[in-house]
């Protein structure tokens, strides 16, 4: 018992839906997945094709916006060609190196996108709520700085509970309960005991969705707070509008995902509704930010607009 360090298994074997194993259901998800991951790859990729050829959009606001689009796309990607194999081709095998590196990039761009937010959050609270020195404040540089610190914090994030669960020995079964290599999913097959891991586990990925929404929830309550103050009811309207669309979207992501987690230490958690949640965190946002945070947004449709026109795709260039 003292050496159980050495690992016996080589490959997992991803199970999916339990509850959904015929055919007819594997076809619906492929084409519901494969669909969306078409959508989430086009929208981003428009909006870092845009952002990349438009000078004029190299601003902070832009900026971050740009960052949550390569995520977006990256993110899904990690995931959702795995989940579109198992499901058109049976594929269900994934080798023991593959499935820990993909829960360290599943993970750590998770929370990149969540530090990244509430960065968003702290963007569009300086902007209304201190206009004047939003200049000075928020230049491309500071920006830039805040954006490399997401992506260290949030790479770093995972290896703790990785490490931890890489000196688990497994040796039996290989079974994974899930569309993909889901953390908490794996350290189950472990042979030994995995209490520890599993606290220090939930209580950083508590601490990394948690922490980012409180500040959002604070921010957008100080933006509200500021955007009453206009005397134009159709502008107060429009923020509301705006305001409510991503604070919905930011709590799908984060709400969701500390569900998942949560949801494994409550017993009697159907594994299909897990499964299906932990999906939803991965492909909605993706698929809604490109339109609440660039079709909404007037600078970027006329950048969308006057590049196609310039490259003969759109009449009138």
């Amino acid at each position: 018992m003292s050496n159980q360090t050495s690992t016996t298994v080589q490959e997992f074997i991803l199970v999916g839906f339990p509850g959904l194993q015929d055919q007819e259901s594997k076809t619906i998800f492929f084409i519901v997945f494969l669909l969306a991951y078409l959508f989430i790859c086009v929208g981003n990729l428009l909006i870092i094709l845009i952002f990349t050829v438009d000078r004029s959009l190299h601003s902070p606001m832009y900026l971050l916006i740009c960052n949550l689009a390569i995520i977006d796309v990256t993110l899904p990607t990690v995931t959702i060609p795995k989940m579109l194999a198992l499901f058109a081709f049976d594929s269900r095998s994934i080798s023991f190196s593959a499935c820990f590196t993909q829960i360290l990039l599943y993970l750590g761009l998770v929370t990149i996108e969540s530090f990244l937010l509430m960065v968003m959050a702290y963007d569009r609270y300086i902007a209304i709520c201190n206009p004047l020195r939003y200049p000075s404040i928020m230049t491309n540089n500071h920006v830039l700085k805040r954006i490399a610190c997401c992506w260290v914090g949030g790479l770093c994030g995972p290896v703790i509970p990785l490490v931890l669960a890489l000196r688990l020995p497994f040796c039996g079964p290989n079974k994974v309960v899930h569309c993909f290599c889901d953390h908490s999913a794996v350290l189950r097959l472990a042979c030994a005991e995995i209490v520890i891991n599993s606290y220090v586990a939930l209580t950083i990925a508590l601490s990394v969705l948690f922490i980012p929404l409180i500040y959002i929830l604070f921010s957008y309550t100080r933006i509200i707070m500021s955007v009453l103050k206009i005397a134009s009811s159709e502008g107060r309207l429009k923020a509301f509008s705006t305001c409510g669309t991503h604070l919905l979207v930011i709590s799908i992501f984060i709400l969701t995902a500390a569900g998942v987690y949560i949801s494994y230490r409550i017993p009697g958690t159907s594994a299909d509704v897990r499964i299906m949640a932990a999906v939803l965190q991965n492909v909605f946002p993706p698929l809604m930010n490109p339109i609440i945070y660039c079709l909404r947004t007037k600078e970027i449709r006329d950048s969308f607009v006057k590049t196609f026109q310039r490259h003969k795709i759109l009449p009138g260039g």
